[in-house]
């Protein structure tokens, strides 16, 4: 029997991994880069283990750091989760070669489907070897990996070749391998998908099927069990196909067979020989612990000849530290807060106080609700995302509560042209509290003056405080009286640094306020405290292109200088910021007037890039 894991990852999978294991008393072990020697996942492991570095091409893509790290700690298994080595059949190699157990499919099963192209073949279908202005629209997709990395779509034949090379450099940089192929890209099919379990005896599980259509940068965002709308006849197709994916490779494991779903045909995609992220909508609607099954798989116990019956339907959402309305820029800076309601299940590799950095993926949690209906299951995990405390940097939180109650998504209408048809409504300001500012002027009154625990003969003049708020700038004015603060229109019922209570037109509301510097959530709504007297430096010329997030420069358009022409949207140069590459383009057609980004250069956001004067002669 297995008794101690590693678990070849970090974040919110190796901490969900490390939960079972410890339920099952087995020892855990994790590794950690020097950019991750806080985080969660290395607190609560039983040991941890240094990989030097920061970079994943220097620490969680180095199977040969990890194996050691395994043997030094005593582990006799390696579970590596998913992304990173998790489909690499040569670190599942290393790891069996070194006498441990490896916690997953044969590596001879990994080697036939982790790429993608050797899958398809398998499948008997070839990708495209020469592209036509008639196979247009098509997708570039890396052969290895997954998550949306190393993926584009291509509408225009000129665009082909600098395509290729952001795909390639972006997926050798997340899965340190840059091939990459060019398949007929769907346009707005559903992506659904089977979730199979495999032994070593010759069962194999289809567990239902999972919608993840809703996706950003082809990577998934809402995903749910079971897919809704599929007639029996195409769910049976899709369990019977990926049922002879993983005859076909002799699979042992958990693993995922996915397929676009147009007009009630099944377009194989990919299979995936690993755990899925979306795994805890499958767990919720089977009862099941899909890590535990993989645990009794590598030891070599049988299953069930059948699978328990599925009950209800899940939802999970995945929360992003990004700003959807600004081209999804991931963020960065402290979590101070990350709580929902109770009934929800969150599975994180932060809790309160970590930091966010720009070497990893920017999930910060998965979401996932479970009721007997879809209807329900979506309202019930919309209320809590909507209720939930996360405070820290700019996430999706709003998003995806506008998402859940979208009718085209309530309506199981939705493809993967969702957010190509309803970012821009979906991130417009509007719905945020119009007392909230008034809650946050109040509360940090309480901690500056003495209304909150004395009173003035005389009332004051007004007191004035200005938030940055959906978007907008709102002012805030109340004064202080005998009896505490007073608003126009507003009946201040109590007010201290964390708690307000205010009433407005008879309906009485509470409001938890936390601060953070200049950062302050009222309820489920971030402000920030706008200076009394803007900063006049802080202005910038037409033209000039910031950073728009931390990371490294990895590319300048070549033959880019100093004094060139360039055009309206022209790319200029590329930053890399947790694991995603990020193109800059050019604001205006003009010429460029400073170029301040070299390869390998750090910037941290807001950093000057370049210039672009449209005016210059």
């Amino acid at each position: 029997m297995i008794s101690t894991v590693l678990v070849a990852n970090r974040g919110e999978i190796a901490c969900r991994i490390f939960r079972t294991c410890r339920e099952l008393g087995i020892r855990t072990v994790a590794v950690h880069s020097d950019a991750d020697e806080n985080a969660l996942h290395a607190r609560v492991a039983d040991a941890a283990v240094r990989l030097p570095g920061a970079a994943s091409a220097d620490t969680y893509l180095r199977g040969d750091l990890i194996v050691k790290a395994a043997v030094a700690a005593g582990a006799d298994a390696v579970h590596p989760g998913y992304g990173f080595l998790s489909e690499n059949a040569g670190f599942a190699r290393a790891v069996v070669d070194a006498g441990l157990t490896w916690i997953g499919p044969p590596p001879e099963a990994i080697e036939a489907m982790a790429s993608k192209t050797r899958a398809k073949e398998l499948m008997g279908i070839a990708p495209l070897t020469h592209v036509t202005e008639a196979d247009l629209p098509v997708l570039v997709k890396a052969a290895a990996g997954g998550g949306g990395r190393g993926m584009r779509v291509v509408r225009r034949l000129a665009d082909l070749d600098d395509e290729l090379t952001a795909a390639r450099a972006e997926a050798a940089s997340a899965f340190g391998d840059g091939e990459v192929f060019v398949e007929p890209y769907v346009e707005n099919g559903r992506h659904v998908e089977v979730q199979i379990l495999a032994d070593t005896h010759g069962t194999v599980w289809a567990l239902g099927t999972r919608d993840c259509s809703l996706q950003r940068r082809h990577q998934k965002v809402i995903e749910e069990a079971p897919a809704p709308g599929l007639t029996p006849e195409l769910t049976g197709e899709l369990h019977d196909l990926a049922v002879r994916a993983a005859r076909a490779v002799d699979y042992a494991g958990a693993g995922t067979v996915e397929f676009l779903v147009a007009d009630g045909r099944a377009h194989f995609l990919e299979m995936n020989t690993r755990l899925q992220v979306e795994h805890p909508v499958t767990e919720a609607i089977f009862g099941l612990d899909l890590v535990a099954l993989q645990l009794r798989v590598a030891e070599g116990h049988a299953l069930e000849n059948d699978p328990p019956r599925a009950r209800g339907h899940a939802v999970e959402a995945r929360l992003y530290a990004e700003d959807p309305a600004n081209g999804w820029a991931p963020q960065t800076g402290r979590l101070h807060r990350l709580t929902v309601p109770d009934g929800i299940r969150l599975d994180t590799g932060y809790t309160d106080g970590d930091g966010i950095g720009v070497h990893y993926d920017p999930m910060l949690a998965k979401a996932v609700a479970h009721a007997p209906t879809r209807a329900e299951a979506v309202r019930r995990l919309a209320g809590a995302l909507e209720r939930a405390a996360v405070h820290g940097p700019v996430t999706n939180r709003d998003l995806l509560v506008r998402s859940l109650r979208h009718e085209e998504f309530t309506s199981a209408r939705m493809d993967t042209g969702f957010y190509d048809r309803h970012l821009a409504d979906l991130t417009r300001g509007g719905t945020a509290d119009p007392l909230a500012p008034l809650a946050a002027a109040l509360a940090d009154a309480h901690g500056r003056s003495r209304f909150g625990g004395a009173w003035r003969n005389l009332p004051s003049q007004p007191q004035v405080k200005r938030y940055a708020m959906a978007g907008e700038e709102h002012e805030v004015r109340y004064h202080h009286t005998r009896t505490g603060p007073a608003a126009d229109g507003v009946r201040v019922l109590h007010a201290d640094a964390h708690l307000v209570l205010l009433e407005a037109d008879g309906v009485r509301r509470r409001f938890e306020v936390a601060a953070y510097g200049d950062r302050v959530h009222v309820n489920a709504t971030p402000l920030t405290a706008l200076p009394r007297f803007p900063d006049p430096t802080a202005q910038h010329a037409p033209g000039t292109l910031l950073a728009p997030m931390p990371g490294t420069v990895v590319r300048v358009a070549e033959g880019l200088t100093e004094g060139a022409t360039v055009q309206a949207g022209q790319p200029l140069l590329w930053l890399e910021a947790m694991k995603m590459e990020h193109r800059i383009t050019a604001p205006a057609t003009g010429t460029l007037t400073s170029l301040d980004a070299e390869p390998g250069r750090q910037v941290e956001v807001g950093a000057l890039l370049a210039v672009v004067d449209s005016d210059a002669e």
